[in-house]
Formats: C-alpha cells, structure tokens, sequence
C-alpha cells in the first residue's frame, strides 16, 4: 500500500472529503479491477464489493451509475423500467469521457459531471462495503447507507 495518492485517488478523496464522508482512499498493490479481484486483496466477501457499473440511456445518452453488490448481476430490463427508457452498457471510451475514470476504478464520486446513480438494496446487509477509488488498485470502506448519502442514488433491486 502506497501512502501517496495517484491523482486518480486523490480526486476521490477530496470528493469524499466535500461529501463530508471520512472515509480514507487506499491504494493496493494487488489489482481490485474486478469485484473478485478486490474481495481477494481485502479479505472480504465478494458481496460487500460495491461494483460500480456504468449504463447509457440509448436515446438520449445519458450515463447511468450501478453501485451493485459484487455478487450479483445488473438486470438491464429492470433499469429500463426504473429509467423508463431503453440503456446498454456503455463502452470504456463513454465511460471514461463521462465519468473521468477508467473502468475497472470508477468510484461512486467525484466524477465529471453528476449521474443519475442507483444503488443496489443487497449491499445494505452489510456492515462495511469496499468502493472503488478511481484507480484498478484504490479503494475505500464505507457503508450502503453512506454511498446513498454521498451520491444521491436511489436504493433498488436491480436483479
């Protein structure tokens, strides 16, 4: 672990710090690209990883934030009914121009613009949940209830 933040993490870590959250970026030397990936290197269950998933409405491509326990896959027909319109998933390239991270580490904040966000109700059964932090190698702890503070999502099945 670095004690040094890359710019990607300090980004984070000051949206973190605005929010009013004081949780605290952690960057790894193991790879936490993917939920499984970051369950190993944490020595947590891959369900209390908070994925965050990226989705575009396909008419007005608008970018649309899963925070989706690390278990469990987006049901894409249940987001076009929360949205009320058709998504896909989005491409790394829209991924990265929306959000200003690169997949594999986007976080639940601090990204370019503000983004309709839903967070999935199966991470609330956890006591303490790992985000991404703006890198394949950051991270942070936190709670379901914090990340629906922080980003304003709406709590949601999404399976």
């Amino acid at each position: 672990m670095s004690d040094i933040l890359s710019n990607k993490s300090q980004t984070v870590q000051e949206a973190l710090r605005v929010a009013g959250a004081d949780s605290a970026v952690r960057e790894l030397n193991e790879s936490t690209a993917t939920a499984a990936d970051a369950a190993q290197a944490l020595g947590c269950k891959v369900e209390q990883i908070a994925k965050s998933l990226i989705f575009k409405t396909t008419t007005t491509r608008q970018p649309i934030l899963v925070i989706a326990s690390g278990g469990n896959q987006v049901n894409e027909k249940t987001l076009e009914r929360l949205l009320l319109q058709p998504v896909s998933k989005a491409t790394a390239e829209f991924v990265q121009e929306k959000t200003g991270f690169p997949i594999g580490g986007v976080p639940p904040v601090g990204h370019k613009e503000r983004i309709t966000t839903f967070i999935d109700q199966d991470l609330s059964q956890y006591d303490e949940i790992w985000a991404a932090a703006g890198t394949p190698r950051s991270v942070f702890r936190t709670t379901a209830a914090e990340i629906a503070r922080i980003t304003g999502g709406r709590v949601v099945s999404i399976k």
